[in-house]
């Protein structure tokens, strides 16, 4: 949640697309803001019923893509819908698609509003979130364009031919010639230019209202805000029905954000960004990029979009078009400040973090009377009713993990086996090696346990002349981090909302986790070698390579002896154990 509470901060006021995600990273709701930053924030604000409630409690993250307008916003929303499928858009996951306008591709053609696009079957106009406009937009066509009106031709004329909306090819033999004009007129209409039409619209709606025909100019004035609405544009959709990705980025003194859109049959279905810092020229980091995104890919889209560059390499390798003007040089600028955005985010969320990290070590060190413990190494014990004892060591330094710095344990047998016995072996082996290495030696030691393995482990720092603190971090019944020892074995008075707390939570859920994965394995190793104990002939070195090439027992209990004998076995031993396995089943 506080990193959420980060992200909600950091919301642009523009309009976009957001996508609410669960704790397994699924999307179970996109939505459409025309203000995405009041919009989302009001999710996280106040209380709700229902649906919304129940929408709420499962967000855990989100993401968003910027748009041009509200308009572009709601066609990548159904997009996005149609390809994710949340759970929570219930009323947006049935098959309608927004509208399109067509002037078919027939001998005598017609002006149609279509929802289902077939390729081939005309040129196509859209998509129109706005039903309405884009039904009026056609019926004012068809009144002042005379494209054919029927669906079959009839066998006399009707009465569009009578008042001037049709050219009758039912009655008279009409050029296909004139069809050309025509379509070249409706065609820039519906890309824009609308300039003419409106002007006219306008005249006759003054017109009407002079002549105090309000009614008439009511119906020119509704006329005209449909063609207005008509004409806002949205670069998220395509009519060429062509595979194409997007790549826009953005960039910091070090680091670099690339953003892909993947429009799929001309529709903006999904993205992705990248940020990672770059070292050489800024121009030749994005090229390298997209050589390496394309090369790995079996399979390339028919056109990549790219940002103007003076590398002719790519062009050589790839389907790459560096579009200068029109809807396609919008989308690289979309793809563009999204890549900002992201980046932005990104370097505010980690400055955020990283302070956020320094205050947690900070108040942890005035809790324990230490300075500020920047390097933390924690310990933890596993076993199973005493047996197959391991132990785990994480190394965080400044607060993050450092896996390089992990260590496995395996406990030697002692004469009392509980874990605080063991807690002092492994502490005891850990700093022995670290004295004789000079390595670095930690400013913290946090045990998984109470007062018995800090003792543990203070013991064994005096017999090594060591001036280490050492505190524990304890669980509550349902093994969640519940609070810290100090040095004495006291509670430590400590706000469980507070950054140090959400910090030793991490630690100990991390190096629990790295301790309890040991200790499995090696509990199936060893149930392993014991099953291959009882196997006449078969000795250290062959167990040692059935173990190597098989992940568990049940695996090799599974095998043929041809895949026994893939171990590294002769075929004699290898028909042994596919017959021991045989008789004796698991």
């Amino acid at each position: 949640m506080d990193l959420l509470r980060q992200k909600l901060t950091l919301l642009p006021g523009k309009p976009g697309v957001y996508l609410m995600k669960d704790t397994q990273g699924q999307i179970i709701y996109v939505g459409k803001a025309k203000i995405l930053k009041n919009r989302v924030k009001s999710y996280f604000t106040g209380s709700h019923d229902g649906k919304t409630g129940r929408l709420v409690s499962q967000i855990v993250d989100f993401e968003y893509i910027i748009t041009e307008s509200e308009v572009e916003a709601l066609v990548l929303e159904c997009n996005l819908i149609k390809k994710h499928n949340p759970k929570y858009n219930i009323l947006l996951r049935d098959d309608k698609t927004y509208p399109y306008l067509v002037i078919t591709e027939e001998k005598h053609p017609r002006i149609l509003v279509t929802r289902k696009i077939k390729k081939g079957n005309g040129k196509y106009f859209g998509p129109y979130p706005n039903a309405t406009a884009a039904k009026e937009a056609a019926r004012l066509l068809n009144r002042l364009f005379p494209f054919r009106k029927c669906r079959q031709i009839p066998s006399r004329a009707c009465l569009y031919y009578h008042l001037d909306q049709c050219l009758a090819p039912c009655v008279d033999d009409v050029s296909l010639d004139v069809y050309v004009g025509m379509r070249k007129e409706v065609s820039s209409f519906l890309k824009g230019d609308q300039s003419g039409i409106l002007a006219l619209l306008e005249g006759k709606m003054q017109e009407s209202s002079e002549a105090l025909h309000f009614e008439r100019a009511k119906e020119y004035r509704d006329l005209i805000e449909d063609l207005k609405q008509l004409g806002e544009k949205q670069n998220i959709t395509l009519n060429d029905f062509i595979d194409r990705d997007v790549l826009g980025y953005a960039l910091t003194t070090d680091q670099m954000c690339i953003q892909v859109f993947y429009l799929r049959q001309g529709k903006l279905l999904a993205r992705d960004s990248f940020i990672f810092p770059y070292y050489e020229d800024p121009e030749e980091a994005f090229t390298s990029f997209v050589a390496q995104f394309y090369i790995e890919r079996a399979v390339w889209p028919q056109e990549i979009l790219l940002p103007s560059i003076d590398s002719l390499v790519l062009s050589n390798l790839f389907p790459i078009t560096v579009p200068q003007k029109g809807k396609k040089r919008e989308l690289i600028q979309m793809a563009m400040s999204n890549a900002q955005t992201t980046l932005h985010e990104q370097i505010t969320l980690e400055m955020n973090q990283q302070s956020e990290t320094q205050l947690a070590l900070a108040t942890l060190g005035e809790l324990l009377n230490i300075p500020s413990p920047n390097r933390i190494e924690a310990f933890d014990i596993s076993n199973t009713a005493g047996t197959n004892t391991v132990a785990g060591m994480v190394q965080f330094i400044e607060g993050k993990p450092q896996r390089r710095g992990y260590r496995k344990y395996k406990i030697q047998p002692m004469e009392t086996s509980d874990d605080t016995a063991a807690m002092g072996q492994v502490v005891l082996r850990r700093y022995t090696r670290l004295i004789s290495e000079n390595g670095l030696l930690p400013n913290l030691i946090l045990v998984d346990g109470g007062k018995g393995q800090i003792n543990a482990a203070l013991k064994v720092l005096n017999e090594l002349n060591l001036a280490i603190p050492v505190a524990g971090i304890v669980k509550n019944d349902r093994h969640q981090t519940h609070g810290l020892l100090d040095q004495t074995g006291n509670p430590v008075l400590l706000p469980k909302n507070h950054s140090t707390f959400h910090l030793l939570g991490r630690i100990q859920d991390e190096v629990h986790r790295f301790a309890i994965t040991f200790h499995r394995q090696q509990r199936a190793k060893n149930m392993t070698l014991s099953a291959l104990d009882n196997i006449a002939g078969i000795g250290p070195k062959r167990k040692q390579c059935l173990l190597r090439h098989f992940s568990s027992l049940e695996d090799i209990q599974r095998a043929s002896i041809e895949e026994i004998q893939a171990a590294g076995l002769p075929k004699n031993a290898a028909t042994i154990i596919y017959q021991y396995f045989q008789d004796t089943p698991l």
